[in-house]
């Protein structure tokens, strides 16, 4: 079959015509025989997504073995604050290849599985020579099934289950128990943990972290302090006002749209940071540093993640057959401001 283009008929210029450039724009994009902008490159992918276009095998080989371009695939919903948090990773990512004369190119799977399998498939048409990505799917397999074997591929944030490959990623455990023993030795004794539900590998560290702080503290687990939801402002608030009437003295919150929320419960309770109710968010956002108080939080080194997945992804296109993969895992540092 040649790429599936067959069944629909659909022709190189048609996607030129829907994504109003030329044909010969097209196979720039997708030969990485010309530079071509990111805004135009973007807008000839969404294109070929949305008609189901294959470059088909012959077309494939006639363009160079590289393009020099690594693809950059994160799950970002519409109002969700983490955008910020990926666009850092994306700076650092871009500084790294930058120096090596690679170019970047930004997709967004929306936090939508099968829209990451989509985008996936589009990429692994060899418009880039490898993919750096924040998954959505929680199983290796589903995406598996959509990559070339020897495709590099290097996972950052979160990790699915059966996936053994290159990752960078942020140690949420080391990060979470910092914070949480910070609330304990700092005099606080029933402390409350909000964050999404359980499932992808950071919030469940995050937790592990809370429950083994609170373990070698000789604090005892308080079912009634756990508090998951949904990733979102009024989630935040909302849980955050069921354990102020649990009677906590602090809060930990594992997710940072969530500490939004929390903040704004908080305040409208009339409650005092950290008199009445200390505080730690994760993730130190601009925000964090404007509150009354300024909000004590873990820091992710959002940068360091994009550079050193940079340095990973052009190390596994360099070096297809090692067997090795690279695991990275980088420190999490608490930020101790007026809200403890």
């Amino acid at each position: 079959m040649a790429g599936n283009n067959s069944k629909k008929n659909i022709r190189i210029k048609d996607v030129a015509e829907r994504a109003n450039v030329s044909t010969a724009t097209v196979s720039h994009v997708i030969n990485g025989t010309r530079y071509v902008s990111p805004e135009v490159t973007e807008r000839v992918v969404h294109v070929m997504e949305e008609l189901d276009y294959r470059p088909n095998s012959a077309a494939r080989s006639l363009r160079s073995t590289k393009t020099n371009t690594i693809g950059f695939l994160i799950p970002v919903k519409k109002d969700d604050t983490s955008k910020s948090f990926f666009m850092s990773i994306a700076e650092g990512i871009e500084a790294n290849l930058n120096r090596k004369g690679y170019n970047l190119i930004l997709s967004n799977s929306k936090e939508d599985m099968q829209e990451e399998i989509n985008r996936i498939k589009m990429f692994n048409t060899q418009l880039v020579d490898g993919l750096i990505l924040a998954p959505t799917n929680d199983d290796f397999v589903h995406i598996q099934e959509v990559l070339d074997n020897h495709f590099p591929i290097v996972m950052i944030d979160r990790l699915p289950i059966n996936y053994k490959g290159d990752y960078v990623l942020v140690d949420n455990f080391q990060g979470t128990y910092d914070g949480v023993t910070k609330l304990v030795t700092s005099g606080y004794k029933k402390i409350g943990f909000i964050s999404s539900e359980l499932g992808i590998t950071t919030t469940n560290e995050r937790f592990e972290g809370y429950k083994q702080a609170l373990k070698d503290n000789h604090i005892q687990f308080n079912d009634k302090f756990i508090e998951l939801g949904l990733s979102s402002f009024q989630s935040g608030y909302e849980l955050t006002d069921k354990l102020i009437g649990n009677n906590i003295d602090s809060l930990f919150i594992a997710n940072n749209i969530m500490t939004m929320g929390a903040v704004k419960c908080i305040q409208d309770n009339g409650l005092q940071m950290p008199e009445d109710i200390a505080v730690v968010g994760y993730d130190n956002y601009d925000w964090t540093k404007i509150t009354t108080p300024p909000l004590s939080v873990v820091n992710q080194p959002a940068f360091d993640i994009g550079f050193k997945a940079a340095e990973c992804i052009l190390n596994r296109i360099n070096n297809k057959n090692q067997k090795k993969a690279n695991h990275i895992k980088l420190k999490a540092q608490l930020k101790v401001r007026k809200s403890i």
